[in-house]
């Protein structure tokens, strides 16, 4: 884990692939209780506020806050999208359009752990919509930049594979993953992230490198 920044309301970090955001497992390590013991070792009290999430296998920048009164801050900025959250992806697909914008219904189903496109009309479905653009290309795939104006359940993973550009390492929802042998890493990684400080109210914004290539 890497720290980007912090004071005394928030904790900028990078967080790992392969890290929950948060998990009820016995003996998991998940960024909360990293940053719980990170705070402790320092002797601050051990309090983290879980305002987002990322996906397990996807790595990224992440905010967490340090106290009550910037949880409700920060969670107030995430649900109303005044946060934005961007994305670097690689597709296994490469999409017509140099850039476009995908919106669709989506409904998660809570006993597979998995998201599917509906028609809208079905009982709990959300809407989910992402802009993106292709930064570079080859003949088989596509490295995307992808800003979120929603945040659903897999929703990047979701929206993509319906359009026919599943993500590389995708196992949940890119069927050509399942025929690999060994492990996969999901091409998926939160590179920046921008909200306004929960204190001073100032737009703060974070950005790390693309860990990606096509090439």
């Amino acid at each position: 884990m890497e720290i980007l920044y912090e004071d005394d309301a928030v904790i900028v970090c990078v967080k790992p692939a392969g890290v929950a955001t948060q998990t009820k497992r016995i003996g998991e390590k998940d960024m909360e209780s990293i940053l719980r013991t990170y705070r402790m070792q320092k002797g601050e009290n051990s309090y983290i506020g879980v305002v987002h999430r990322l996906d397990q296998p996807v790595s990224g920048v992440m905010v967490f806050a340090k106290s009550k009164e910037a949880a409700a801050d920060l969670s107030r900025q995430v649900a109303t999208k005044v946060a934005d959250k961007y994305y670097y992806a690689v597709t296994d697909g490469v999409p017509d359009k140099e850039n476009g914008i995908l919106e669709d219904y989506l409904l998660r189903d809570g006993k597979t752990n998995l998201s599917k496109v509906v028609t809208g009309k079905e009982n709990g479905a959300k809407r989910a919509e992402l802009s993106y653009e292709v930064l570079g290309k080859n003949d088989v795939k596509a490295l995307i930049r992808i800003k979120l104006a929603t945040g659903r359940h897999h929703q990047i993973r979701v929206q993509m594979a319906h359009a026919g550009w599943p993500l590389v390492g995708d196992r949940k929802y890119n069927f050509k993953e399942n025929m690999k042998q060994g492990a996969t890493t999901l091409s998926l990684c939160s590179y920046k992230l921008g909200f306004h400080h929960p204190a001073t109210k100032k737009k703060m914004e974070f950005e790390i490198n693309c860990p990606f290539s096509i090439i």
